[in-house]
């Protein structure tokens, strides 16, 4: 993270900037269309869930049944086993020496559920903690540093700019230009994006949360964090093959034997920002690593225990805590519409590993 903050890529060209927003364009209309929500407007006409909804159906198409954005996934099944190291910084029972059921999902960050997996360079990791005192930790992790800006009015400046024209299908490149002119803040997000590439394996990769959270001690002290899952299996340098190869490398790494990502919190250092997840924390910080997440299952999200999770970053367990990023607020307020919508919703494509019958 410290290494974006200095570094200084060259401008994209107004074309580039388009062809590299249509691949991960999603990732950012989901937040911005639960900011303009959960800020109440930003315009003259007040922006409601079902309208939120509605909008992310005209950028991604109409898909009954999926989830309004990561519609194609995963899902997984493991535990998380604690080493006892962030019980000083938390009372959260997950972080004591004890194991943590998990249930979770990996998946694509488009708007399609029959997308390609090479489609976009980002993958997501979402993990719901079942903790025996009958309390959950949800969160939802990207393998993005950073978002691409920090505040309500700049997402929803962003939808506005990347929503598809309506004669090419695709956004304008002049509009998307002429936003990030507007918003330097943009820069570490576009130095990753402009790198990136697609993983050829969900195992390999690092999801992080992004947003900042507090984590609150035995005596009621706050401390300031931001963690990662970081990947224990080395990464391939070798291209996936197919259009569904994440799912078919996941399958043949899981029948040679569990997974395993260590959770590494990263606390903040005096003058951080909490509140803006477009920054990243530059300098030394010290880290603390939780324990281990361990997979040990895959199942195909139509049948499979993720499938009526809605990963909710603000459904928490005592001794955690959400933090003043008001991202995190409108993230919670767009998945609640998008569960919503997706309940009352009869799935009439034809049934595959990509899918859910149900929310």
């Amino acid at each position: 993270m410290a290494d974006l903050d200095r570094q200084k890529p060259a401008p994209l060209s107004p074309a580039a900037m388009a062809v590299r927003l249509a691949a991960i364009g999603a990732v950012t209309l989901v937040i911005a269309g639960a900011l303009a929500y959960t800020g109440g407007y930003f315009s003259p006409e007040r922006l409601t869930p079902d309208r939120v909804v509605d909008t992310l159906e005209h950028n991604n198409g109409e898909h009954p049944g999926f989830r309004r954005n990561h519609p194609k996934g995963i899902c997984v099944t493991g535990y998380f086993d604690s080493n006892g190291a962030a019980t000083e910084l938390s009372s959260a029972e997950v972080f004591s020496a004890t194991r943590t059921p998990v249930q979770g999902r990996f998946s694509l960050p488009t708007g399609n559920p029959y997308s390609p997996d090479n489609a976009a360079p980002l993958r997501s990791m979402a993990l719901r903690f079942q903790q025996a005192n009958g309390q959950q930790w949800r969160t939802g992790m990207n393998s993005m540093p950073v978002f691409p800006v920090g505040t309500p009015e700049a997402f929803f400046a962003l939808l506005q700019a990347t929503a598809p024209d309506p004669a090419t299908g695709k956004p304008d490149p002049a509009k998307a230009g002429a936003f990030f002119a507007a918003h330097p803040e943009t820069g570490p997000f576009l130095a990753w994006a402009k790198t990136a590439k697609p993983a050829a394996s969900f195992t390999s990769e690092t999801y992080n949360s992004v947003n900042a959270f507090y984590l609150i001690d035995a005596d009621g002290q706050r401390h300031t964090v931001r963690w990662s899952m970081v990947a224990t299996t080395p990464a391939d340098a070798a291209a996936g093959q197919g259009d569904d190869y994440l799912q078919a490398d996941l399958q043949k790494r899981l029948a040679e034997g569990p997974q395993r990502w260590n959770l590494i919190l990263t606390l903040a250092n005096a003058g951080d920002p909490s509140n803006d997840a477009s920054k990243a924390w530059a300098g030394e910080h010290r880290t603390v690593n939780a324990g281990t997440l361990v997979i040990e299952r895959e199942q195909a999200q139509a049948e499979g225990e993720c499938r009526d999770i809605n990963y909710d970053p603000l459904i928490l367990p005592s001794g955690i805590a959400g933090s003043d990023d008001p991202l995190l607020a409108a993230r919670s307020a767009a998945y609640a519409a998008s569960f919503e919508r997706r309940a009352g919703e009869v799935k009439s494509l034809p049934h595959s590993a990509q899918q859910e019958s149900r929310p």
